[in-house]
């Protein structure tokens, strides 16, 4: 067979039998499937052997690049060891036992117990339970709301979607979980209107007092965000954001949840968004970069006045998956952040390729479908607007989102269109020539999407 002919064949088998996640399915038939047969560094490669600049880590997950050796050999390795045992019966085993130790190192003060599980979606579901036993061992089991925000994204199993704040998710699936509510998001440059920055973010951060007091004190069991709303778009609060919703959760005695799924493991230049903009988080859900996406695994950092509670208070807690704490991809998330720590990721995100990222996204502030440029480390949200200078948006949401997109893909580089912002996270493992290249990619593409609607 030659590479056409296996596309074909692949395309076939994929259409006759594979849903994929997020998908039109009808659609994607209709087009055919791109198949991605390999990867290095920062580029993948489809079965044509077109490459890509992968601007976007995978899904905001590959942080160390494609390709690490040293990653395979710790599957490897313990697979041939111990492939699987289950962290029931009094049982653990070494690779998970030394994660804990090492991520309770690396993660934000009093953070110093881990639950683990597969992905951030079972994260999130974990969370909710915490939550509200939790708060029935403390003897309040009426406050089992959780308030979260409009356009944020937490999983999409039914808690996670039920925490998440997308329409297009909440018409799907229903009924939802119950006795969780939403507020308005920190999107100052899409919402905030005459406001400064400033002044926006304390407003967005006061719905959440509203919220608490329209739903009454004693019924409310904590706040869950993303440092930055990530999949929502690449939404960074206003620096006058996180202090005040902190500031309210002390005021009511609710539990702080950071989200740290996409914002975790360098991506912000910290090594997590709550270090970035100084949230002291009870629960933090995380995933993705903590094995670079090499093998699934996700945990949950239980605060000391949660874990008190749960460890002495409840006997046996009724929640867990059978890879909980998989030896394998504990392995694999072990090597991981000995990557990041010896490489120095995080500091090089923080002091050279962040700010790099940054300074030569910003020379597409000039083209004329770009309303800003907004980045923190190696994460940025790019809107794509009708009119620059009033902010207006175009009026069918998405679609020029979604012509853009197609041009990346087009033009080499893959970026996500979130309705009409465009949005990057590349591996943290980019080279100054690289990021040349994925600015040059994606004014290519901008320009391209500019021609086709007309504004060019």
């Amino acid at each position: 067979m030659n590479n056409f002919d296996k596309t074909a064949y692949w395309q076939d088998i994929d259409q006759q039998h594979h849903i994929h996640p997020f998908t039109d399915t009808a659609d994607l038939n209709s087009r055919g499937t791109r198949v991605i047969t390999r990867a290095k560094g920062v580029f993948i490669e489809d079965s044509h052997g077109k490459q890509y600049l992968d601007g976007m880590a995978g899904l905001w997950c590959v942080n160390v690049g494609y390709g690490r050796k040293e990653l395979a050999d710790a599957a490897y390795n313990q697979m041939l060891e111990l492939p699987y045992y289950n962290n029931f019966f009094q049982c653990a085993n070494t690779p998970a036992i030394e994660l804990s130790k090492v991520l309770a190192e690396i993660t934000p003060d009093g953070l110093n117990h881990v639950f683990y599980a597969n992905s951030g979606s079972e994260a999130n579901d974990t969370v909710v339970r915490m939550v509200r036993q939790y708060w029935n061992l403390k003897g309040q089991p009426e406050r089992t709301f959780i308030i979260s925000r409009k356009n944020a994204y937490h999983g999409s199993t039914i808690a996670g979607a039920s925490l998440g704040g997308m329409a297009g998710m909440h018409s799907q699936g229903g009924p939802l979980l119950p006795d969780v509510a939403h507020i308005d998001q920190p999107y100052w440059y899409g919402e905030g209107g005459d406001h400064t920055p400033e002044e926006f973010g304390l407003i967005a951060a006061r719905k959440l007092e509203e919220k608490i007091e329209e739903l009454g004190a004693d019924r409310v069991g904590a706040f869950i965000g993303e440092p930055i709303q990530g999949a929502g778009g690449v939404i960074i609060p206003p620096s006058t954001y996180w202090p005040e919703i902190q500031r309210i959760c002390k005021k009511y005695d609710i539990l702080l949840i950071a989200d740290e799924v996409i914002c975790g493991f360098g991506r912000t230049g910290n090594w997590f968004g709550s270090d970035t903009f100084d949230i002291k988080p009870d629960l933090m859900p995380m995933a993705k970069g903590m094995s670079s996406g090499y093998l699934p695994i996700s945990a949950v950092m239980v605060g000391e006045r949660v874990a008190d509670v749960l460890i002495n208070e409840c006997g046996e807690f009724t929640h867990g998956f059978t890879y909980s704490g998989h030896p394998a991809a504990a392995a694999v998330a072990l090597e991981n952040i000995r990557i990041i720590r010896d490489e120095k990721l995080v500091e090089r995100v923080r002091d050279d390729i962040g700010p790099y990222f940054a300074e030569k996204l910003k020379t597409l502030a000039d083209h004329p479908l770009v309303g800003a440029v907004e980045t923190v480390g190696l994460i940025a949200g790019i809107p794509l607007v009708e009119n620059k200078a009033t902010r207006k948006p175009f009026d069918k949401p998405g679609t020029v989102g979604t012509i853009c997109r197609d041009a990346c893909v087009e033009n080499g580089v893959i970026m996500r269109a979130c309705g009409d912002r465009m949005v990057a996270s590349p591996p943290l493992c980019i080279t100054h020539g690289e990021v040349d290249e994925l600015v040059k990619r994606a004014r290519a593409a901008f320009d391209a999407t500019a021609k086709k609607i007309g504004k060019m």
